[in-house]
């Protein structure tokens, strides 16, 4: 008895948070399948006629088409690049000597922690000289600058763990260092990779202040700062703004069922000091 009671008490926590978590969903899906008029007689409940008249009207009178191929662009832009770059300086970091690398790595941990609002003044008066507000490249660019430190120490991490024999091999075999880091190490560090990826996608996709400010005019905007202007259109047409909102999310959801096997496995890889 005491042990089932022990094992409720554990689970307890678990079951909490993943109804918190899934009541939204669940109010965002089922309501995006009503019409206005059911949602009004009943918020909570299942739809008795399930429509994708939202949907319709969500792809229709936004150009959801062009917001999210805006989202789609950034994403995967920043993270592709983060994820490369991150990599190369990780594996530096873990595996090559040379002056200054354990001050460098110290120095670059705070960064994880700067909030983005900080620096959002100063980045905007750098992308307003360079010319790129309104443009996507300036989003990307703050993107890979906010990502690049997570993403060096998490790989950074797991790189160090990784046995010199098999470099000392690869090198014995004619390999040079870019070559056993391709051929080697990327192919046995895919569960950091993965992970490193799902992370940033995630902040990429759903980050709003940044692209809120950076991209100002209709033509750029992504799906998160979409919905946001859609929100005050649509107001008293939540099945519409459920539907956007529940488009927005299919993306990140499908990122994380495809990796969600290496997510664990990265990031305690990542903790390890």
């Amino acid at each position: 008895m005491r042990r089932v009671v022990g094992q409720t008490a554990r689970q307890l926590p678990l079951l909490v948070m993943a109804f918190v978590i899934l009541v939204p969903l669940y109010f965002m899906v089922v309501n995006s399948l009503k019409t206005n008029d059911a949602f009004l007689d009943s918020s909570l409940g299942l739809p008795s006629r399930p429509s994708l008249r939202a949907y319709g009207d969500a792809a229709s009178d936004r150009n959801l088409g062009q917001l999210f191929w805006n989202s789609v662009v950034i994403a995967v832009t920043s993270v592709a690049v983060t994820t490369g770059f991150g990599a190369l300086a990780a594996f530096a970091l873990a595996k090559m000597v040379f002056r200054g690398r354990e001050l460098f790595f110290r120095l670059m941990l705070p960064l994880m922690v700067i909030p983005p609002i900080v620096l959002l003044v100063p980045q905007f008066k750098l992308m307003s000289s360079a010319g790129l507000v309104n443009h996507r490249a300036s989003v990307i660019i703050i993107y890979i600058g906010l990502m690049l430190p997570f993403t060096i120490y998490l790989l950074r991490n797991f790189f160090v763990s990784f046995p010199d024999e098999l470099l000392d091999a690869a090198a014995l075999d004619g390999c040079s260092p870019m070559t056993s880091f391709l051929r080697v190490v990327l192919p046995i560090s895919r569960p950091a990779l993965i992970t490193a990826v799902i992370v940033n996608f995630v902040f990429a996709w759903n980050e709003l202040l940044i692209a809120l400010v950076f991209l100002q005019s209709e033509g750029s905007r992504t799906l998160v700062v979409g919905l946001t202007v859609f929100r005050s259109r649509f107001s008293l047409d939540v099945p519409v703004l459920m539907a956007g909102l529940t488009i927005a999310t299919v993306p990140v959801l499908l990122v994380y069922l495809f990796g969600q096997r290496y997510l664990v496995r990265g990031l305690l890889a990542g903790s390890v000091k």
